[in-house]
């Protein structure tokens, strides 16, 4: 894996470089399946009444927008480190005094130790520069009985599924010259998921930064899981 330093780099040039067309770049990645991932994703957060959400790796806010959609709720903060990225999706919260917004790392979140009722993370875990650090300071910002949950990309290992979506991953980077003009992002971030950890390590990683209860459930044949756990 790159050094921390130079990951950190890299992530902040590539969505620099896509913030204009993330959710188009989304629909590309997922031949627009992510759409139906998110949604399941939300509906397991099991938003309650009065509850606070930390949207990590926000972006545009789609996440934000599920929530605030379809589920009663006190607070969400919107945090992302791309500062474009953030900014993209503020004018469709504008209005809504309920939803900020905070630009930082995951791995340090200027916030309140055990303040938050929900910790999500859709599709950054893995461009996070230290994902252990990450999940530790997590686990520091919620609340005792709070919930974290993680929706991510994979890499695929049934048979089948594997030798498609490697010929896929071939075929995206090209798709991405033609949008943004640029297929270097498209090539980071199919290797990424490559290069990232299965679901069982990263389950593991999560006990070691003291998780509780922790799950996954895999979808589409495990090109993307969504993640659970708590602190008790």
């Amino acid at each position: 894996m790159k050094t921390s330093k130079l990951k950190k780099q890299i992530v902040k040039s590539v969505f620099d470089k896509v913030h204009d067309e993330y959710d188009v770049m989304n629909d590309v990645m997922s031949l627009g399946s992510h759409r139906l991932w998110k949604k399941e994703f939300v509906k397991l957060m099991n938003v309650q009444k009065n509850e606070t959400i930390l949207d990590m790796a926000s972006g545009t806010g789609d996440i934000a927008k599920l929530i605030a959609k379809n589920y009663n709720y006190t607070k969400i903060i919107r945090v992302d480190s791309n500062y474009l990225m953030l900014k993209k999706g503020t004018e469709s919260f504008k209005v809504n005094k309920k939803i900020s917004e905070v630009c930082s790392a995951a791995e340090q979140v200027p916030l309140k130790s055990e303040s938050i009722d929900i910790y999500a993370i859709s599709f950054g875990i893995r461009n996070t520069f230290d994902a252990e650090r990450a999940t530790q300071e997590a686990y520091r910002l919620l609340k005792k009985g709070g919930k974290f949950i993680c929706l991510e990309f994979y890499k695929v290992e049934k048979p089948i599924l594997k030798e498609l979506y490697k010929l896929y991953s071939k075929i995206i980077p090209s798709v991405g010259q033609l949008i943004v003009g640029d297929k270097g992002p498209y090539e980071y971030l199919t290797s990424s998921i490559q290069k990232f950890y299965t679901q069982d390590q990263f389950k593991e990683m999560l006990k070691q930064s003291k998780f509780k209860n922790v799950n996954y459930i895999n979808l589409m044949g495990g090109i993307v899981s969504i993640h659970t756990a708590w602190k008790i």
